[in-house]
Parts: C-alpha cells; sequence; structure tokens
C-alpha cells in the first residue's frame, strides 16, 4: 500500500512509520522535515500536499499542536490553538483527503492520553483529544465507497520520557512498538469509528 504519513519526524510518527515500512511505501510528510512539508493550519497547504502525491491507499496524521498553560492563563485566542491546529488541521486533512483515498482504505488519526487521564496545564490538549475522538466516530457513519477512519490514542511513549516525563508523573510509559501496533490495526484490519488506546 502507498501510506501518507504527516508528522512523522515526532515520537508517534516514527512508530507507525517503522511498524508500517516493511510491508508498504511510506511517504513522509512535515512541517520541517518529511519527503513533503505540509502545515495542517494552512489549506492550501494541504491541497497542494494531496495534488503531489496522487492517489493513496491510507493516511496516517500524528501532528498537531496544542497549547500548555494554567487554567487562569488560558484565552480564547491560547485555547484556539489545540482546536485550530490539533483538531481542525487534523479534520481539514481527512476532508480535504477523502478524494484522494482509494476505495475500501484508511484515515487514522491521532488523539492521545489526556482527554482520560489529564495532567496539570493540559485543559486545551484534552479538549482536543476529546474533540477527534468524538468526530472519528460520527465520521466513521457516513464513510463513503468502503473507506475507514479510526484514532490512534497513547499514553505517553517511553522515548519521550526524557522531555516530558516530569509531567507525567505516575504515568506508565508505552513502547514505541505497542503503538506501531495500533497503527497496524488501523491501516491493516478492518476496524472503523474506533479510538484505540495503547496503555
Amino acid at each position: 500500500m502507498k501510506i501518507l504519513v504527516v508528522g512523522a519526524g515526532g515520537d508517534i510518527g516514527k512508530a507507525a512509520s517503522e511498524a508500517l515500512a516493511d510491508r508498504h511505501e511510506i511517504i513522509t510528510a512535515g512541517r520541517s522535515s518529511g519527503d513533503i512539508r505540509v502545515d495542517l493550519s494552512v489549506p492550501a497547504s494541504v491541497s497542494a500536499m494531496f495534488a503531489k502525491v496522487g492517489p493513496l491507499n491510507a493516511v496516517i496524521s500524528t501532528a498537531g499542536d496544542a497549547h500548555f498553560a494554567a487554567l487562569s492563563e488560558h484565552s480564547m485566542e491560547t485555547f484556539m490553538v489545540g482546536l485550530t491546529q490539533k483538531v481542525m488541521g487534523q479534520v481539514n486533512l481527512f476532508l480535504q483527503g477523502m478524494d484522494h483515498l482509494v476505495d475500501g482504505r484508511s484515515f487514522t488519526l491521532t488523539s492521545g492520553v489526556l482527554d482520560r487521564d489529564p495532567i496539570a496545564m493540559s485543559s486545551n490538549t484534552a479538549a482536543a483529544n476529546g474533540a477527534l475522538g468524538g468526530f472519528v466516530k460520527a465520521a466513521a457513519l457516513e464513510m463513503p465507497r468502503g473507506q475507514r477512519i479510526n484514532a490512534v490514542s497513547p499514553e505517553v511513549l517511553e522515548v519521550s520520557m526524557p522531555r516530558y516525563g516530569e509531567c507525567f508523573r505516575g504515568h506508565k510509559p508505552v513502547s514505541s512498538e505497542d503503538v506501531g501496533r495500533a497503527y497496524i490495526k488501523c491501516v491493516e484490519g478492518s476496524i472503523n469509528g474506533q479510538v484505540v488506546v495503547v496503555e
């Protein structure tokens, strides 16, 4: 299969790409690295990417920023970071990508642990993750041409702990291999409308 992985330079993106690379053609995309440059917050950038890559068997998105701050310090502007970039960035990727996905194939979005097990200053990320999960479940009911959509929701990764470990005290990190298997399940399996939790 020909698979586009957006956000492939991050820890989760690397886990997804490496899990699928031995059996499929992987095209990587990101804001600052990858085979193709794309900014999910700019619809024209997403459109140009799809025009360049052509028909695809699967699209995986592991991209999207959110804003970490104390709740009392948030404004509408700061809270929109996660909603604009993590939620609408991935939703726009999906909406534009449907016509580039061949019949019967899949989209996989990425949320994360913080909507079900939040940490301090994670309200923006938690809201974004919850929105993505709800979107996937509803969108699955209307997928055309036998296409599927799912999301992977991983706990913090072991490889990420040197950078983020102090924020995730008490969380049990997961391996890149376990996260990669979740993307295999979404791409190569038959599930639809599921949020695949890795913990």
